[in-house]
């Protein structure tokens, strides 16, 4: 997809001019650590794009872009924290590599630099997009602290997980969308259309995300194989386990994810349960079913079929990702 490597070489140019040079460098080096690893970028990606959709000045949207993935690898660094992930895109953790304190404080500074990447918009755009930035962060941290308990409640349900992800995944790409359609000066209904988009793609990417943890290949993936697994978390496979699984399935279910642990027994047992409740098939169903959601709201909008064609492209690529 020549478009998506354009806008990527747009991100990074931008990053490597706004690279951060202030001290204390034990504050500022892990912030450049992990945005120069960059995986695909695809947030700042989504507020481009949607800028260009609507006819609007990429020059205008570049810094609030780079303020959405400030704000994402903060998210990112904190996550890592809370979850004691020793890699990320495959690399080591910032909290790994520089303990638990600078990795806080380094989240912190890149979620103000993020704020401050809004101040060249105008007073009001200015306002309409820290509206839809700052709700967007809470948002996020309510998802985030759901996904917490998540680990120790009995009772999640489907509902339950797909709001967790909705606002730990889904409400990002969503509101990128969003700022940049209306940084274009997109109308209202069209802005938000194109937020709902985003949404069900995100919602989409998560659950594949989950699926990836277990099914996909761990080279490709960046991550630890099972990782949900060892910290008990109610991905959709352990919610579609559940809802098919036998009686005695469901006990052992219950057994291994009342112990927090990443014993090989535990990983292997859970994973036979998946397989046998074919939750693989069921849950890459769920996936398609999301995108076809998002596909009915970019259909909505009133813009040229030529213009929407990225996003579709965009939509399939992150639905194809590496298993």
């Amino acid at each position: 997809m020549q478009f998506l490597d354009e806008y990527q070489k747009i991100v990074a140019d931008a990053i490597e001019k706004y690279k951060f040079k202030d001290k204390p460098k034990e504050l500022y080096e892990p912030m450049n650590y992990i945005i120069s690893h960059g995986g695909k970028r695809l947030r700042p990606i989504m507020v481009l794009m949607a800028s260009d959709m609507f006819g609007g000045d990429i020059k205008a949207a570049l810094k609030p872009a780079l303020a959405i993935e400030f704000f994402h690898n903060f998210t990112l660094i904190h996550d890592d924290i809370m979850d004691e992930a020793p890699l990320r895109r495959n690399k080591p953790t910032i909290h790994t590599l520089h303990g638990i304190n600078a990795g806080i404080l380094s989240g912190d500074a890149l979620l103000f630099k993020a704020f401050k990447f809004f101040e060249d918009l105008e007073p009001n755009l200015f306002k309409a997009c820290m509206r839809v930035f700052s709700h967007t962060g809470l948002l996020l941290c309510e998802g985030q602290q759901y996904d917490i308990n998540f680990e120790t409640k009995g009772d999640v349900t489907f509902n339950d997980y797909i709001r967790m992800i909705t606002y730990k995944t889904g409400i990002l790409s969503a509101s990128s969308f969003e700022i940049g359609a209306l940084i274009a000066g997109a109308e209202f209904k069209d802005a938000k259309a194109i937020f709902n988009f985003g949404k069900h793609v995100g919602i989409a990417f998560q659950i594949m995300d989950d699926y990836l943890d277990v099914f996909g290949n761990q080279e490709s993936f960046g991550k630890k194989h099972a990782g949900d697994i060892v910290e008990n978390k109610k991905t959709v496979l352990y919610l579609l386990a559940k809802e098919n699984a036998t009686e005695a399935e469901r006990k052992e279910l219950d057994f291994w994810y009342s112990r927090k642990t990443d014993n090989v027994d535990k990983i292997y047992s859970v994973e036979k349960i998946f397989r046998r409740t074919r939750v693989d098939e069921k849950t890459l169903l769920l996936i398609q079913k999301h995108n076809e959601i998002a596909q009915h709201y970019l259909n909505k909008i009133n813009v040229p079929d030529e213009k929407k064609k990225p996003f579709v492209e965009l939509a399939n690529y992150l639905l194809r990702r590496e298993s």
